[in-house]
């Protein structure tokens, strides 16, 4: 069977739990708000005028993104690549997000969504200088639920384990990646590649 419907589905997952289905909180509590703090890294999800999807990697301090109410996150941009997927999604798409954060040791995760905005609003940017640089945008997220998804993936993944660390020599560098995908002519010296890559940082 290739082509699925609801209907199908139910017959191959039995429904969640009341437990499952009660832990969606509408908001972030005591404990979702912890975790927040103690995240430096999240997935933020989007989704195009298109119906398109992005889904974008975000770090920083743990609690770089600022609870700042109970249906409130407050999320600093951090110079990148420029691309804005996510950000053009919010602006021209249905403005809904998704974020999951992780917490380095710990197997379950935080989701959160809600709908999200921007803003520059001078004031606010100055509370959020982080790496010596301010944001140049804050993304707002007016969170709608927030629940935590249990440990299997990550145990299962082993993703926290020492033994399962890649030696980073076993595969290329970003700037190599890059290089290797853009070049047109003459290959560059690698020096040159990382540091025009460095600057983007």
């Amino acid at each position: 069977m290739t082509d699925f419907s609801a209907d199908d589905l139910a017959t191959i997952y039995p429904a969640p739990s009341p437990r499952v289905i009660a832990k969606a909180r509408p908001e972030v509590d005591v404990h979702a708000k912890k975790f927040i703090g103690m995240s430096p890294f999240c997935v933020l999800a989007t989704s195009g005028a298109d119906g398109s999807v992005d889904a974008s990697p975000r770090g920083g301090n743990p609690g770089f993104i600022h609870v700042a109410g109970p249906n409130l996150l407050l999320m600093p941009d951090r110079s990148g690549n420029n691309r804005i997927d996510s950000f053009r999604n919010i602006v021209e798409g249905s403005g809904f997000v998704q974020l999951i954060f992780f917490v380095p040791g710990i197997d379950e995760t935080l989701r959160v969504g809600g709908r999200g905005s921007l803003t520059t609003e001078p004031d606010l940017l100055a509370t959020m200088m982080e790496f010596g640089k301010l944001p140049r945008v804050v993304l707002r997220i007016e969170v709608q639920e927030a629940y935590f998804h249990c440990g299997k993936a990550l145990m299962r993944s082993r993703l926290w384990s020492p033994d399962t660390r890649v030696e980073r020599a076993t595969f290329p560098s970003i700037a190599e990646v890059i290089h290797d995908q853009t070049s047109l002519g003459e290959p560059e010296p690698q020096d040159v590649v990382a540091a025009r890559y460095e600057t983007q940082l």
